[in-house]
């Protein structure tokens, strides 16, 4: 702030200067006005020759920092491939071999021996019946055998002398009795012609020689069989009654051993029909068996593929139930008709020696590689960009990179098949840095790490 004094002294300074530049002449002021239209000149000058000097670099620092510089990629030359499009399909675990276990005879169950999931083995014991009515039929056929056995021996060995010798005495003995009948005969005609008797008693003794003569005569017929002995005949006839007792016997002995049931083959107890006490009939289910070391698995094939999956094509299994569980496996089958249900064609797949827990009737996925018919070139996912909607490659000319937008023709995973027009075998393309990447943006290819 100016004090008093100090505004005494400029008023002062001031009213010197307006009396010496009124004392001053006109010619004593243009040194300086000259001299300070020099500096004024001088001033400027060098200050423009600082703009323009300084000009040029700034503007060239400028122009380098907004020049990007080239992006390092690498690059991969395009082979042609065989693409496959990934198709899931579904379906469910059935059973390669079912069967069901039958009664073969009647009786009541005495013990069943096995119960749902067990595994059995072939020849192996499911349940065993009653056998006391087959017991006794047995025993009645061995019976029988050995009768007819014995009456075979004796013709084989022939009549014994003994028999031989009391056939003898019996005809000698008819014949003594057929004497005395013959002379009892005699007198009694006579008498009847004396009028002593009556012709009754006549014709009954005449009845009594004709009897005996008949008991004479079958007496000899038999001696004469026991001296020729038995004929070929009559040894075949009763071998074949050896036989049919034998036959009878191994019936009744089958009959015992139906009341056992056993596994004809071997495999898993999916049901089990009866128990403990049960009265079974003969073809009375007794066990439903699965075959427990292969399944089938069937598929659904959408519509479009019907014509095209073929036997030998390999397919990658899954189930929701076993999470661990993956298996490729091969299409055994393709089922010439539409399922009733969902009108699908089906496909076979058939799996030796299952993992434990694949049961039938668990769902399973498969996924299968159908091989595309289109012309492609198989990259590695690393080569695509995506952007919005469109799948870009970029390819490099004259330094610069070139997008293209491809088709995706399949995606397999790691690799991708692709197709576009300008795109040839063995072309260049980016493998790696093409993230934000832009057509015709500079790039430098060097060598892979």
């Amino acid at each position: 702030m100016d004090t008093p004094e100090d505004q005494t002294s400029i008023v002062e300074t001031q009213s010197e200067s307006s009396v010496t530049s009124e004392l001053v002449p006109t010619r004593s002021r243009k040194p300086w006005f000259w001299r300070s239209l020099i500096l004024f000149v001088a001033t400027g000058g060098i200050i423009l020759w600082r703009m323009l000097a300084g000009g040029t670099p700034q503007t060239s620092v400028a122009q380098q920092q907004k020049a990007p510089a080239p992006k390092a990629i690498e690059t991969i030359a395009l082979a042609t491939g065989s693409a496959t499009r990934s198709v899931q399909l579904s379906g469910q675990v059935e059973a390669t071999q079912q069967s069901t276990l039958r009664a073969q005879t009647n009786g009541i169950v005495e013990k069943i021996l096995v119960q749902s999931g067990d595994r059995v083995k072939s020849g192996m014991t499911i349940a065993i019946l009653d056998d006391s009515d087959q017991q006794l039929a047995i025993a009645q056929a061995r019976a029988q055998l050995a009768q007819q056995q014995s009456n075979l021996a004796r013709l084989e060995v022939g009549t014994r002398p003994e028999i031989i010798a009391q056939r003898q005495a019996a005809v000698r003995a008819i014949k003594a009795r057929e004497g005395e009948i013959r002379d009892n005969l005699k007198r009694t005609s006579e008498l009847v012609k004396e009028g002593a008797l009556s012709q009754r008693l006549l014709v009954e003794a005449q009845a009594n020689l004709d009897n005996s003569q008949g008991e004479r005569i079958e007496a000899e017929a038999e001696l004469a069989e026991a001296k020729a002995g038995p004929i070929r005949e009559e040894i075949a006839a009763q071998r074949a009654n050896v036989e049919a007792a034998k036959a009878t016997l191994a019936q009744a002995e089958l009959a015992r051993e139906r009341t056992r049931i056993v596994a004809s083959q071997a495999g898993v107890v999916q049901t089990r029909h009866i128990s403990n006490g049960d009265l079974v009939e003969s073809s009375s289910q007794i066990v439903t068996l699965v075959a427990g070391d292969r399944f089938d698995i069937f598929l659904e094939l959408p519509e479009e593929l019907s014509s095209r999956v073929t036997p030998g094509m390999t397919i990658d299994l899954t189930a929701r139930a076993l999470p661990q569980w993956k298996q490729r496996a091969t299409i055994t089958a393709v089922v010439p008709s539409a399922d009733a249900a969902s009108r699908r064609q089906r496909v076979r797949v058939q799996i030796n020696k299952p993992i434990s827990g694949l049961l039938p009737g668990m769902a399973i996925a498969g996924n299968l590689n159908m091989p595309s018919n289109r012309p492609s070139f198989v990259v590695s996912r690393d080569a695509l960009t995506r952007r919005q909607n469109d799948w870009l490659v970029f390819t490099v000319a004259d330094g610069k990179a070139k997008q293209i937008q491809v088709e995706m023709v399949a995606d397999m995973g790691k690799n991708v098949a692709i197709y576009h027009p300008t795109l040839r075998t063995g072309q260049s393309i980016v493998l790696r840095g093409g993230d934000g990447l832009q057509d015709g943006a500079p790039v430098k290819v060097v060598d892979p790490i």
